[in-house]
């Protein structure tokens, strides 16, 4: 689903967020460890719309999913949704201001900002996350925009990945014991 795609889907639902602030917010959520299934994750996402017929629509269903399976991707395939490369850098760099704003509120929804267990990286990403989202950026028209812009955002796509994996990623399971010893003779 692309950036032009959900932005279409959330004018139709008439739903009062753009795309790359909802993709923010999921992704924070789901980094967080919060709950967020297809059937009420614009409800842990505490939008401010009725999410009852939204949750049903075929193009949300599909964006959730897809935002799971790309933090899952053992290829490491994640990026923010963000206008594609034709839209004007301006426009750009303030979805990307955008992204950070919905994915520091979704983790902070998830509950993990305020655990004392957060690693000083982590708190150190939220800060850089939080710098981002506040930033007023300007340009000189040139190439060295376009690499900074593009630095930012595969700094963030990582800095996202590490989060999902400290807290967000399903852990897996303590195998289970029964009475009898599994020591090898």
């Amino acid at each position: 689903m692309t950036h032009q795609d959900l932005s279409d889907t959330l004018i139709r639902l008439r739903l009062s967020v753009s795309a790359s602030d909802l993709h923010g917010s999921l992704t924070g959520l789901l980094c967080g460890g919060g709950k967020a299934q297809a059937g009420n994750w614009l409800a842990a996402l505490e939008l401010d719309a009725d999410p009852g017929e939204a949750e049903k629509d075929p193009m949300l269903r599909q964006f959730h999913r897809q935002c799971r399976e790309q933090l899952d991707d053992s290829e490491l395939g994640f990026a923010p949704l963000l206008p594609d490369d034709e839209t004007s850098i301006a426009e750009r760099s303030e979805a990307l201001a955008e992204w950070c704003r919905g994915f520091l509120g979704g983790f902070g929804l998830a509950g993990t900002g305020e655990s004392p267990a957060l690693q000083a990286d982590a708190r150190e990403i939220m800060a850089d996350f939080s710098a981002i989202a506040g930033a007023d950026f300007s340009y000189a028209g040139n190439e060295e925009d376009e690499e900074a812009l593009s630095e930012i955002i595969e700094f963030v796509r990582v800095s996202v990945l590490l989060l999902y994996a400290e807290h967000g990623s399903p852990a897996t399971p303590a195998p289970a014991t029964t009475g009898a010893s599994r020591r090898v003779h």
